[in-house]
């Protein structure tokens, strides 16, 4: 149980992660941060949490924890990112993958960020987002496809 099996246990981690294995993954992740805790294996770790078993909570300190140790490191910032995405919480997601860009370019970083777009102003500004007659003729409108 060397360090090599922690090497081992996190690059297959991250192989299960690239091809959509997330539950082989978080298995991978939570083996690996037990024998060893790094911010790496802790920013994985709080993706896969937030995504299968949806411990938003959990999963943000994690990530945070692992960001406060290496704060240079994008891939902490694209982790957070997708789990406020996931947790609703879209303004924060925004907030921090474009503090992420900041510190190092990263196309992932730019991917998420244009994925998650800008909104749209109301249809009337006057009235709040939330009205009824602002969300629903922001829909019609959006799937005719006037705006």
């Amino acid at each position: 149980m060397g360090e090599s099996h922690v090497e081992d246990l996190f690059a297959k981690g991250v192989h299960a992660l690239e091809n959509d294995h997330i539950y082989l993954a978080l298995s991978c992740f939570e083996q690996a941060a037990s024998l060893e805790r790094t911010p790496l294996s802790c920013s994985y770790l709080a993706y896969c949490l937030a995504k299968v078993r949806s411990q938003y909570p959990d999963a943000i300190s994690l990530c945070k924890e692992a960001l406060a140790e290496e704060p240079g490191n994008s891939l902490h910032y694209l982790h957070l990112g997708r789990i406020y995405v996931m947790a609703g919480q879209r303004n924060k997601a925004l907030s921090i993958l474009r503090q992420g860009l900041k510190c190092e370019d990263n196309s992932a970083l730019l991917r998420e960020l244009t994925l998650l777009g800008e909104r749209k102003y109301p249809v009337f500004r006057g009235l709040a987002r939330s009205h009824p007659l602002n969300k629903f003729l922001g829909i019609v409108l959006n799937k005719l496809g006037i705006r």
